[in-house]
């Protein structure tokens, strides 16, 4: 027994290894077929990136925020590292059944290190197993976050370690049974009893039972190392390896996940330049290997778990968009066209072939016709991604939030977006309306420049305007950037008027753009359309720099050259209403030569309250639950300020959804699906609402003119349904918060007198 157990474990260690360093070979060649990233993005800060990459794994910074799952996942992770040496113990127990490593064997340190984490992996991925059972697609449906994943390769991988990790239990306990120890020691605090019971028998079968164990946890091991070695694209395996590098390379240095602003457009790893674009330049992704190596390394990298899809509102109301399966399809496709591409492969920009016959003679017939897939195409085009799936996102970030390796699907998605519209003109017909709109008026429903300051008449105090009734904007705190819904959508326009007469109860000087301001073409570079992006940010961005005092001839002195003083330069501080107003203005204009301190309108109004210069007093009476926006919430990371105003609103009782902050559902207007239609499945809005209806709410509060429309709307359409009272508001913060500030009656017959008397200026 022993001699078989020697000479099939050293063929298997020796064939295991070798596969496997052809593997890892292999991966790296596949990832090069990426395009290369701009320069120093992905390895700026080398020793944060190495902080971030510990944090994340030592941490389980995601993964434990879904607990007991998180737990059970950290002792299987960090024991399939930290008990390496658990192999060469039982390599040298098939020569020596008695054999212990040197220096460290007989340390009790080392051995209760041994018997709990090797104990506690085993003990992990038993409650693994038993929840992916628990979770097991088929009655739950799409509820189940393992629909579509490969159960075969999960079986594998979770038997692989349950059968190892009894291993090191079975081998530690030999070791004591063969070593007499005679009563309790730390050394086997767990496995005191099974060392009992072994040390009953007899010498001859201490050492088979010995050889038993250890030729069974290398034959295991090695097994499981010749598969994922033969098959690289088995992401439920591969992930413990390529999580790492995937980590270290994401997009931001200090850890945070890839949401806020959005790449800017490159080709060959070079931003492309929209004036004078080059004749060679990509705009977009209709190959897979137009992705970045980066993005390769994210397809390889998923491991399938799920968490992307359990969060995402499509999936969740019927659509065909699962981030898991997205990033599953292009990983697989990766890997079928790879020996296509290895050998010379592809298509120029005019659709003609690079490679030669004699080069891609060789290539597999699968990776040949591989090869002719088109990257977004229909089932009946044989396509890789069906339009369905792409038009389908609402770039919320849910899925980007949750993923445990840092896959990066929004800034993918949007990629391939990009080039089925600039180069394909294939998009929801209804986004062309909003992109001509932009385009001929500077707003999404096309409306006159003049309109956007028709709602300053519809408020009894004055709203300045930058070079109408002040020069600039250094005579105010603020530049309110009311937005294109804000001055123009109906229901937004009272969140407007709200906040803009909070400002002047509080005393905050504020100004506003004289109407010729563009939209900041959020809705435009997540449909796709970078140029028009650039064009509206561009001219943004020079009224903007023009409004706060920069002219492109001013060198910062203080003083001019004829001796006349220069006005002092604003602070450039804006305050917004709309989140995607707030991301693209603070996130995305750096991009543009556009540096600004944006903040979020509740933020400021938080702070007010705080400093008491607004002093809510009358009780809003009720119930209410607060809709997180996406782009407040994850993209920005603001949950607090409007939970902290609704705190201070007397007579509301605040209830969470289920799902809010981190893990909060979209409205479903996001990436600007707000101006498209909505033909499949569920209505994302209706989902959200049927979630906030089920607390039975009074009021139901956003912080955003996008939710606020698409949760109304819904709201409304319950309300003629019978299915909500006909009481129940939706409201933003602000007007909720100005509610409350209002006086509640008139003033005393003794206070009219000074009703009239100058209001002392604010201090400075």
């Amino acid at each position: 027994m022993q001699l078989a157990a020697i000479i099939v474990s050293l063929v298997l260690i020796a064939v295991g290894v070798a596969l496997f360093g052809r593997a890892i070979l292999q991966i790296y060649r596949h990832m090069r077929l990426g395009q290369p990233v701009p320069a120093g993005t992905r390895t700026d800060d080398p020793v944060r990136r190495t902080v971030t990459v510990v944090k994340e794994f030592l941490g389980h910074t995601r993964m434990n925020r879904w607990g007991i799952v998180g737990a059970a996942h950290w002792f299987v992770a960090v024991g399939f590292f930290s008990l390496l040496l658990t192999i060469v113990n039982a390599i040298g127990q098939l020569f020596k059944a008695d054999w212990i490593l040197p220096v460290i064997g007989d340390w009790t340190p080392y051995n209760v290190f041994v018997e709990f984490v090797g104990t506690m992996t085993t003990v992990g991925i038993l409650v693994l197993i038993v929840i992916r059972q628990l979770s097991k697609p088929g009655k739950p449906g799409r509820k189940s976050r393992f629909a579509g994943s490969n159960f075969g390769q999960a079986y594998f991988v979770e038997a692989v370690i349950l059968i190892v990790g009894v291993c090191i239990f079975m081998l530690h306990a030999l070791e004591g049974a063969q070593h007499h120890v005679d009563g309790y020691e730390a050394s086997f605090f767990i496995s005191y009893p099974v060392v009992a019971w072994l040390k009953s028998m007899d010498v001859s079968t201490l050492q088979n039972v010995t050889y038993f164990f250890a030729g069974l946890k290398i034959a295991t091991s090695f097994i499981w190392m010749i598969t994922v070695a033969l098959k690289t694209d088995m992401g439920v395996a591969w992930h413990r390896f390529l999580a790492f590098p995937n980590i270290w390379f994401k997009r931001e240095a200090d850890g945070d996940v890839a949401l806020g602003a959005l790449q800017p457009m490159v080709s060959a790893g070079k931003p492309i330049d929209f004036e004078d674009p080059g004749e060679d330049d990509q705009f977009g992704v209709s190959q897979i290997e137009h992705f970045s190596w980066k993005g390769l390394l994210d397809f390889a990298t998923c491991t399938e778990c799920g968490r992307c899809q359990s969060q995402c509102p499509a999936w969740n109301t019927g659509k065909p968009l699962s981030p898991k399966l997205l990033i599953m399809s292009l990983r697989d496709h990766a890997h079928a066209k790879a020996p296509y591409l290895l050998a010379g492969g592809g298509k120029t920009m005019e659709g003609e072939e690079k490679g030669t016959e004699e080069q891609l003679a060789g290539v597999p017939a699968g990776a040949l016709a591989e090869a002719e897939r088109p990257l977004i195409g229909t089932l009946e085009e044989n396509g890789v991604i069906d339009p369905d799936v792409l038009w389908s996102c609402t770039t919320c970030g849910a899925c980007v939030e949750q993923c445990p390796v840092d896959i990066e699907h929004v800034d993918h998605i949007v990629d391939m977006r990009r080039y089925q519209v600039m180069i394909e003109s294939a998009f929801p017909s209804e986004a062309g309306t909003m992109l001509k709109n932009l385009e001929k008026k500077g707003n999404p429903w096309g409306l006159a420049k003049k309109q956007r300051l028709a709602w300053t008449k519809e408020v009894d105090f004055e709203v300045p305007v930058v070079g109408k009734d002040i020069e600039d904007l250094t005579e105010v705190d603020y530049l309110y950037w009311v937005g294109c819904a804000g001055a123009l959508e109906d229901r937004a326009k009272k969140t407007t008027k709200a906040f803009a007469e909070l400002l002047h109860i509080a005393g905050v000087k504020f100004a506003i753009m004289g109407g010729d301001e563009a939209c900041t073409g959020d809705s435009a570079r997540r449909l796709g359309n970078e140029f028009l992006f650039q064009q509206l940010g561009q001219q943004n961005v020079e009224a903007l720099n023009m409004a706060f005092g920069e002219t492109g001839d001013d060198d910062g002195d203080s003083a001019a050259g004829d001796g006349s003083t220069k006005k002092p330069k604003s602070s450039k501080k804006i305050v917004a209403t709309c989140p995607h107003c707030l991301n693209t203005l603070g996130n995305e204009y750096p991009q543009l030569g556009g540096d600004y301190e944006v903040i979020h309108h509740t933020q400021l109004l938080q702070h007010l309250v705080d400093e008491g210069k607004l002093v809510p007093v009358t009780p809003v009476e009720g119930i209410i639950t607060y809709h997180d926006p996406c782009y407040l919430g994850r993209h920005n990371k603001i949950y607090t300020p409007p939970r902290e105003i609704i705190g201070k609103v007397p007579g509301l009782r605040n209830e969470e959804m289920h799902r809010h902050k981190e893990r909060g559902f979209c409205c479903g207007a996001g990436g600007a699906r707000m101006w498209m239609e909505e033909r499949i499945g569920k209505r994302i809005n209706n989902e959200r609402v049927d979630e906030a209806l089920s607390l039975n709410p009074d009021i139901v509060s956003t912080a955003c003119p996008f939710c606020l429309v698409m949760l109304t709307d819904s709201v409304n359409g319950k309300k003629n349904d019978g299915k909500a009272k006909e009481s129940i508001q939706v409201v933003d913060v602000a007007q909720l918060l100005l509610d409350s500030v209002r006086t509640p009656m008139d003033p005393p017959a003794d206070e009219e007198a000074s009703a009239d008397a100058p209001e002392p200026a604010p201090a400075k």
